[in-house]
């Protein structure tokens, strides 16, 4: 017998039709798969996109446990159904926890934010779940987000929930001159330029994940989530 296969890890994405978005998310895989060179790193996809979780599973050869991190920033339904349903048919299978809440999100935002002027109101837009507790988990953001500028953030769904990132902004308007929009998504695509036109002209921060190099602390995220669950 040789040494104890690690697990294979198995990245989820929600999937996007943005080409922006694919490669952005495709370069946070590649760049944990540079972080993990004895685990076969595998990227898959909840919706849009091919592969799916079924289909990234068959790929994995028989026998190998696989680790599935979704690359989501909350737990909605996604994670807490969808991933557990589309994989019921294989042995072995473990999901870690989403990557959201986690302080070192809240320094990738603040790396995206730049340079903040001393009287900014900020709104943080997030997609939005029917799952509450997703939506508590973008809060918790948004309050770690308050506590590192030392002002008030106010959190602005795009979808699902209120209030809804222009009412948000036009609020935060009413006490600042300027208002900034920090973008607590994953990658360029849909909702990111949902935000940019509910913004209403106010700045708007890159998402996460760009045609840079990934941050750091994404890549780290995503390693530590494997590594907890592949005890």
């Amino acid at each position: 017998m040789g040494p104890m296969t690690r697990p294979a890890l198995l990245a989820i994405s929600h999937g996007t039709s943005s080409p922006a978005g694919q490669a952005a998310v495709a370069a946070l895989v590649d760049a944990v798969a540079r972080r993990l060179p004895d685990v076969t790193v595998r990227l898959g996809h909840v919706d849009v996109q091919q592969p799916d979780v079924a289909a990234s599973l068959d790929a994995i050869p028989e026998g190998t446990p696989v680790v599935i991190v979704p690359l989501l920033l909350s737990a909605g339904y996604h994670v807490r159904v969808d991933l557990i349903e589309q994989s019921a048919g294989r042995d072995g299978v473990a999901i870690a926890p989403a990557l959201g809440p986690d302080p070192r999100l809240v320094d990738a935002l603040l790396a995206r934010l730049g340079p903040v002027g001393s009287d900014d109101a900020f709104v943080l837009a997030v997609a939005g779940s029917t799952d509450d507790r997703a939506n508590e988990d973008c809060r918790e953001i948004g309050r770690m987000l308050s506590a590192r500028l030392d002002r008030e953030v106010t959190v602005g769904f795009l979808a699902a929930a209120d209030p809804r990132v222009d009412v948000a902004v036009a609020d935060a308007g009413t006490h600042a001159e300027r208002v900034v929009v920090a973008d607590y998504l994953l990658a360029p695509g849909y909702f990111h330029d949902l935000a940019v036109r509910l913004a209403a002209g106010a700045p708007v921060a890159p998402p996460l994940l760009g045609d840079d190099e990934p941050p750091a602390s994404l890549v780290d995220i995503v390693v530590d989530r494997y590594n907890e669950a592949a005890k």
